[in-house]
This record gives C-alpha cells, sequence and structure tokens, in this order.
C-alpha cells in the first residue's frame, strides 16, 4: 500500500489559461475563476448536516454525527483541481477534503474506502482506505488547502495521481482508481465553529519551467507595527488594550495610475473587529489606525464609519465581519503627474523619531485628534504634541481656498461592491495602502494586487 503514496513534487504552476497568477504568484486561488463557476456548481451538491451558505460551508451548532459536502461536478482534465480557506478550525479541529464518487454514503467516514481520498487538516495525513501518510504537521487558520487529480499520468486501467497542496505547495500524493462517474470534490467537518470556503471548477498542471510559490512577501511592507507577517496574512500582536495598542501595517509603494486599489479579507474579527483599511502618508505614526490623522483616510470595519484626517468619524457603510473583503483605491484624475506619488521608501528621512530629553520618543507626525473611544488627553499620554505641525499637514491646508496638492478620488468597496467615495487632497509622496488593527486575534489576509478595482 505505501507504494501507492508519491512524494512531493517542487515545481508546478497553473496552466496558460491562467497568465495573471504567473505575473502575481501570491494571489489567492479563489481569484482564478469569476464567482459565477462556483455559484453554477453550487446548485447541484449534495450536503448532509452541513451548512452551505454560496461558497461558504459550517458545521451546524446542534448536529452530533459528521457532516459531508459533496460537489454538483466532478473534476476533469480541464477542471482537475479545487481547494478550501481554513475560516474557522472550531473546538476540534476535524475538517477534511478530499475526492470521493458521487455517491458515495454521506455517513461513511472520509478516506476509509477504497475509492475516497481525504485530507485531514489537524493531522496532515492523506487517508484512503483507512490507510494513511503523514504529509505535514498540521494546518493554520487562514492556510489555502487544495486537492486535484492527474489526469495527464493517468493510463487505462491503472491509477491515477491524486495530490493535495497547501497554499500553492504540494504536500503529497495517493493514487486511486477513478470511480465510473469520476472523482467529486469533497468537504467534511464534525466539530463546532468550523467554517471554510470552498472554491472549485479550478485548473492546476505542474508545469517544470514556473515555479509555484507563496513568499513571505516581506519585501511588499515598509513598516509592520504589532503586526505579524505570515504570506499574505497579516495577524494582530499588539496588547488590545487602548488606543495607543494600533498595530499597523503600511505597504512599500504608494498607489498609482497603474496599481490604484488593494483588499483585505477579515478571517479572524478578533475580540472587537477593531480593523481598519486606508490609506496614509509616509511618516503616519505608527500605532494610530488610518484616517485619525491628517494625511489619512480609513474605512473601519467596526462601525462602518469613514475617517479623514481626524479621530471623529462619520456614517459610511456597513459594518464588516469574518468574511467580508474591504477594498480602497484611488481613481487619478486625467491630467495627474505620476512623480506626484512616486516618493519611495528611500526617500523618506529616517529620523521619523526624536527624543523629547525626558526619555519619550516622540514622532513628528501631523496633529493628532482622539478617537471616539478615547479620554481627553489621551493624545498627550502618548508623547505627542497636540499642536505639533508637519510639511504634510500643509498639503492638507487650504491658502485663499486654493493647495498645491492634487485632488484625487478615494473610493471604499465591500465584497466588491462599491460603498462611497471622498474627493481629498493626496500628501506629499503620495498615498500608501495601510491595515490597521486593534483587538486580540484579529487576522486579515491582504491582495496589494487584486485582479480588479
Amino acid at each position: 500500500m505505501m507504494d501507492d503514496f508519491l512524494p512531493p513534487r517542487r515545481l508546478m504552476s497553473f496552466g496558460a489559461d491562467y497568465p495573471l497568477l504567473q505575473m502575481h504568484p501570491a494571489l489567492p486561488f479563489s481569484k482564478l475563476l469569476p464567482s459565477e463557476s462556483v455559484s453554477r456548481d453550487m446548485t447541484r451538491h449534495r450536503a448532509e448536516r452541513i451548512n452551505v451558505d454560496s461558497d461558504y460551508l459550517s458545521y451546524p451548532q446542534d448536529e452530533i454525527m459528521r457532516g459531508m459536502y459533496i460537489a454538483g461536478q466532478p473534476l476533469t482534465p480541464e477542471h482537475n483541481y479545487f481547494e478550501i480557506e481554513i475560516l474557522d478550525k472550531g473546538v476540534e479541529s476535524t475538517i477534511c477534503l478530499g475526492v470521493c464518487p458521487r455517491d458515495q454514503s454521506m455517513d461513511v467516514q472520509p478516506g476509509t474506502t477504497a475509492d475516497g481520498v481525504a485530507f485531514y487538516i489537524e493531522s496532515g495525513s492523506i487517508l484512503r482506505n483507512s490507510k494513511g501518510i503523514e504529509c505535514i504537521e498540521g494546518c493554520e487558520l487562514g492556510d489555502h488547502i487544495g486537492c486535484g487529480v492527474k489526469f495527464d499520468q493517468m493510463v487505462p486501467g491503472s491509477k491515477v495521481p491524486v495530490f493535495f497542496t497547501r497554499n500553492g505547495k504540494e504536500i503529497g500524493s495517493v493514487k486511486a482508481r477513478v470511480p465510473y462517474k469520476g472523482f467529486f470534490p469533497m468537504v467534511s467537518m464534525s466539530s463546532c465553529g468550523e467554517e471554510v470556503r470552498i472554491m472549485t471548477q479550478m485548473h492546476y498542471i505542474q508545469d517544470e519551467d514556473v515555479m509555484m510559490s507563496v513568499d513571505s512577501c516581506e519585501d511588499e511592507w515598509y513598516r509592520l507595527s504589532d503586526i505579524k507577517l505570515n504570506g499574505p496574512v497579516l495577524e494582530y500582536k499588539g496588547k488590545g488594550k487602548s488606543i495607543i495598542d494600533v498595530g499597523l501595517a503600511q505597504a512599500k509603494q504608494a498607489l498609482n495610475t497603474t496599481n490604484h486599489y488593494f483588499e483585505i479579507e477579515i478571517i479572524d474579527p478578533g475580540e472587537s473587529c477593531y480593523i481598519a483599511i486606508g490609506l496614509t502618508n509616509r511618516e503616519f505614526p505608527r500605532y494610530r489606525h488610518p484616517g485619525w490623522n491628517k494625511g489619512s483616510i480609513g474605512y473601519h470595519a467596526d462601525d462602518g464609519k469613514i475617517f479623514i484626517g481626524s479621530g471623529v468619524g462619520e456614517p459610511f457603510g456597513p459594518r464588516c465581519h469574518k468574511g467580508d473583503r474591504m477594498g480602497c483605491g484611488i481613481h487619478f484624475p486625467r491630467d495627474f503627474e505620476p512623480q506626484d506619488c512616486e516618493q519611495g521608501a528611500e526617500d523618506v528621512e529616517e529620523d521619523e523619531e526624536d527624543d523629547d530629553g525626558h526619555g519619550m520618543r516622540r514622532l513628528r507626525a501631523s496633529k493628532i485628534g482622539n478617537s471616539p473611544e478615547s479620554p481627553p488627553g489621551e493624545a498627550n499620554l502618548i508623547g505627542i504634541e497636540d499642536g505639533s505641525e508637519s510639511e504634510e499637514d500643509d498639503e492638507w491646508e487650504y491658502e485663499d481656498g486654493k493647495s498645491s496638492a492634487p485632488y484625487v478620488e478615494v473610493f471604499f468597496t465591500r465584497n466588491s461592491k462599491l460603498i462611497g467615495k471622498k474627493r481629498v487632497l493626496i500628501p506629499k509622496g503620495g498615498f500608501y495602502p495601510t491595515v490597521g488593527m486593534l483587538s486580540i486575534d484579529e487576522k486579515v489576509r491582504v491582495d496589494l494586487h487584486p485582479m480588479t478595482g
């Protein structure tokens, strides 16, 4: 039996039908196909003891038996791959995925039959016919786990490799005979709170010329304060006790006429979902949410308010929750000069902080207002003078109704739908994509180069 298990292969990529992935190899696999193909597939699925909400699958709270979902369309040479994104591991982390026959019994443990293969995220093992092999130590929240069939290696009368991936890297495979009606994508779970997002009708092939990889993405970020970076995922690591504990992630490159939009997906809202997406000037204070200071604008998930250079927000859009995608972009005017927002990290002076002579480090930042949650005088407690001014402030000030800085239209989206837009003055050096977090366990997936916007 162990001869059926194959070692993982290193080189792989998606086919020529998806050239964008080769330009942006860290793109989430969910963006490879339009959502309409997933919706059509969902209308013909089988599911027992599984809540199905579009492409979101979760385990019901009142169930005690294992639930199973079987997709309506089999894997084919054209669509030979599917994957899930782990949104919640629940109490016991019993999630598994794989392939099985269309008429598979919904009461059978996945991977215990000869015509089904399953991968269990907690143990990191592939199971077939009740025998398995451990591939990795286990999977984490936010991981993309995929399963596919290498039809190009199928020989009549023989078994075909069924392979599994984690975040784009193949972790192992096992040979199995294709059932009469084909292999159907399967997801199963049995623990309260478990939830995944499934993406079907995808294409995945091995290519010796292109390596599919998910790197650390560190080169894309200029500053990470109280934020842990894991590939495209940002995780809050601050104290989360007061407004001075904001965690900030600021991208290295400003938005421009070529790259004018970015997105985040809320993987875990944490205790309070104090998550914000927005744009800031290069010298923005590292412990302030985007929008709280001049030279910045931010849309906040917890209350749906927009903040524009002030600690006082205004109603703007809906609140955002787990699984929601928040986007932010700029509509540049036709006569916009690109050099107005081309200042990079290397163009910024390093003496961002100064000592006040009393051991307190002061940021050369713009004027700071109190947030709606902060008590009077809170700004002074963090070593910043309320009366301070900076050159960045000048770009947002008017003289006789005029300003030397150009106007741009900043817009925000939620789940690919436009929420609203604001006309603001762009700071000197440009607007930089920024994410703020402020409560324990918050986690988001960032896409600085989405396909749409």
